[in-house]
């Protein structure tokens, strides 16, 4: 067995106090990637640190090096990686001069790391205690019993319940914030000094999402840890880390004190990716304007760059910035470029938004094209080997909305209160229990299959994950032309002539009809998911999560294109999301759902600045803000414990055993009431004015 690793307390170099030196420091780090194609130099001249007990936030688009730097540290490079230059400093020693076999207990003992996806870093066939036990047994040699003992421990300490049973399970028997505080357990159970979260809460709605970063804050002052949280989410960084450092196309291109960073980014690019998030431009006098799209995209790594690589995409580089190699200034607030942003132009703007009135507006004249009414979703649930019936899951409760032409309909909610089982069962992929669907006039609920399929002409599906949603064998042109030759829809030169213009709409160049999915970015696979949705001129489009794992650039390029073509061709969107800043910038109405009912529905200003339901209210103060020291919410509203079981909900208003509210008379079901504005909610909040911070110099 190794010999042990020394667990006291880091004390810096001889002569310093622990405080006062780095615990760990990258030190002009390059990486770089062998491919077949060439090298990728994914970091060049890193240069950052993080203190005992402090949180380093590192930010950037997908490729920027975030992750890379994350994993460079870690040692944990894919194929053809390799750190070619600099030091990487853990406690005074360099991991770079020590022998593997010491770097490896290093990395294991003293060094954790959280994983974006807790599903594929967790092994299918182990059970969790003997996943998260598994350091111990390796690096410290413990006994099997004493591994079990301390992993139940740690798994209660990140709040799991029923911890001394969930060491027993699987991981696909556990929920996604479940697994998320596991794979948080494994990388704590050896107490390491650095924890690394890499993206831990991305694929997680926003209540667990803030569960998981109150869990990591309650953490590292338990156990006195220094935390990298890595993250495309500004709003994350804001509210968690004590320092921002910014990176792009493999460098350091801003680092600051978090609250200094976000009232006033200096870098071009700080301060684009801002103007790109949804809540810059929403609120009482944003209503129409559009966010800032960064063009372009990043640069090719493997190619020499010469000066600002950002210079290409940014709309204030002048010719000097094309050819000056920029290093980063000097001080507390460190920047890498030669037109800094003004104090002036950036400033946090604090304003009041009024309640809305109380009067209630008159509904629409137009006829709705959608009309939703009472539905129902119930599957057969069942157990064991022989798989015998075990029940009903209540998917969706009994919903009811309308959507008219040219309006967008948000549905929000977290994972699993049925939201996109509405959006599949308005498509026609699936049969409800009971309800009408009723689509310009034709209840399609009681439409046999091949007469739903006459109905995608007029409504039709953006998924989520294009990619997974097209078949990888064909190339875009077989990929736009198949919904109309499924539908018969014109002769060959009709089809050819259609996909142009499809192209045309979504701001795709004709090139690309020989290409196969793989050879696009994620914004561009969104954009032609688009383009195949409006192939058949549909009048509606169900959009699932279509911008939930995009960066906040691409998002909004994506954000963009949807409202220009609602405009351009009189769409109705219904738009899922769990995003309430995404739902309240494109929405004109919100329904927001709980277990597989409606609790609040109303106007999105309404919704969201005056939210009527205890769980809107939970949701809205659990959204990440970009301002580092927010207002203090209305309603001290706070979700705890996992979401019931949709097999065995519980009876009146299903989120009354989350609700710190809730009282006896909500074992009954209070109904959805009101009428510009409904709420079902036996003690509805009451409307008043709410502070809200927004950034200024907004470009519309």
């Amino acid at each position: 067995m190794s010999a042990p690793i020394d667990t006291a307390p880091y004390d810096g170099a001889p002569g310093d106090s622990g405080e006062s030196r780095p615990l760990l420091q990258l030190r002009h780090l390059s990486t770089d990637i062998a491919l077949r194609r060439g090298t990728v130099h994914a970091l060049d001249d890193v240069n950052l640190e993080v203190r005992p007990g402090e949180t380093l936030g590192i930010v950037g688009e997908s490729g920027s090096g975030k992750t890379m730097t994350a994993l460079s540290v870690m040692g944990l490079l894919p194929s053809g990686g390799s750190v070619v230059g600099g030091q990487i400093l853990f406690e005074g020693r360099d991991l770079r001069s020590l022998p593997p076999d010491e770097v490896r207990r290093i990395r294991g003992v003293r060094m954790g790391m959280v994983f974006q996806d807790p599903l594929t870093s967790l092994n299918p066939t182990m059970r969790i205690g003997t996943q998260v036990a598994e350091p111990l047994r390796v690096h410290e040699g413990v006994s099997k019993a004493e591994a079990r003992a301390r992993a139940i421990e740690i798994l209660r300490r990140v709040g799991m319940p029923r911890a001394d049973k969930i060491v027993d399970d699987y991981p696909h028997q556990l929920s996604g914030g479940m697994r998320q505080r596991v794979v948080i357990a494994m990388a704590l159970i050896c107490s390491p000094r650095l924890l690394i979260a890499d993206e831990p809460t991305t694929a997680l709605d926003v209540t667990t999402q803030r569960q998981i970063l109150e869990l990591i804050d309650d953490l590292r002052e338990e156990f006195g840890m220094a935390v990298i949280l890595v993250t495309h989410d500004l709003g994350v960084i804001a509210g968690r880390a004590d320092r921002v450092a910014v990176m792009y196309a493999g460098r350091v291109v801003e680092t600051a004190p978090t609250a200094r960073l976000f009232r006033a980014p200096r870098h071009r690019y700080t301060e684009a990716l801002m103007e790109s998030l949804p809540e810059s431009v929403t609120g009482e006098t944003g209503a129409g304007k559009r966010l800032y799209s960064i063009p372009g995209l990043p640069p090719d790594l493997s190619r020499p760059l010469n000066g600002c690589r950002f210079a290409p995409r940014c709309r204030f580089a002048t010719p000097e910035c094309r050819t000056t190699e920029v290093t980063l200034s000097t001080g507390e607030h460190r920047y890498a470029c030669l037109h800094p942003v003004t104090a002036t132009t950036t400033a946090t703007a604090v304003r009041t938004v009024p309640a809305p009135p109380s009067a209630e507006a008159p509904e629409a004249a137009t006829e709705a094209i959608l009309s939703v009414r009472d539905l129902v979703k119930d599957y057969g649930a069942t157990t064991g080997g022989l798989l015998r019936a075990s029940g009903q899951v209540s998917a969706v409760a009994g919903v009811s909305f309308e959507v008219h032409p040219g309006e967008t309909f948000g549905l929000v909610g977290e994972s699993g209160c049925g939201k996109s089982t509405v959006g599949r069962l308005v498509v026609g992929l699936e049969k409800p229990t009971a309800g009408q669907i009723v689509l310009d006039g034709t209840d399609i609920a009681t439409l046999n299959r091949r007469e739903r399929r006459r109905t995608h002409r007029q409504v039709q599906l953006m998924f989520q994950d294009s990619y997974a949603a097209m078949n990888p064998r064909m190339r875009v042109d077989a990929i736009l032309a198949e919904p109309l030759e499924i539908q018969q829809v014109g002769d060959t030169s009709a089809r050819r002539a259609r996909i142009t213009e499809l192209l045309d709409q979504v701001g795709l160049s004709r090139r690309v009809l020989e290409r196969y999915p793989h050879e696009f970015s994620g914004g561009q696979l969104q954009r032609l998911g688009l383009a195949r949705a409006l192939a058949l001129q549909p009048r509606l489009i169900v959009g699932d999560e279509p911008v939930s794992a995009l960066d906040v650039s691409i998002q909004a390029q994506v954000l963009n294109l949807m409202r220009d073509l609602q405009r351009e061709l009189g769409l109705a969107y219904v738009f899922i999301s769990h995003d309430l800043s995404v739902v309240d910038y494109m929405s004109d109405r919100i329904g927001v759902m709980y277990l597989g009912k409606l609790v609040e529905v109303g106007p999105a200003h309404d919704v969201v600045r005056a939210a009527r339901h205890p769980y809107t209210q939970a949701l809205i103060d659990a959204v990440p803000s970009v301002d580092p020291e927010p207002a203090a919410p209305r309603e001290n509203i706070t979700i705890r414990g996992e979401l019931p079981s949709a097999l065995n909900p519980p009876t009146g208003c299903r989120f009354r055993t989350r609700c710190p509210i809730a009282e006896q008379i909500c074992e009954t079901e209070p109904p959805l009431a009101g009428d510009r504005h409904q709420v079902a909610c036996h003690f509805p909040l009451r409307p008043e004015p709410r502070t809200v911070a927004t950034p200024t110099g907004v470009i519309g």
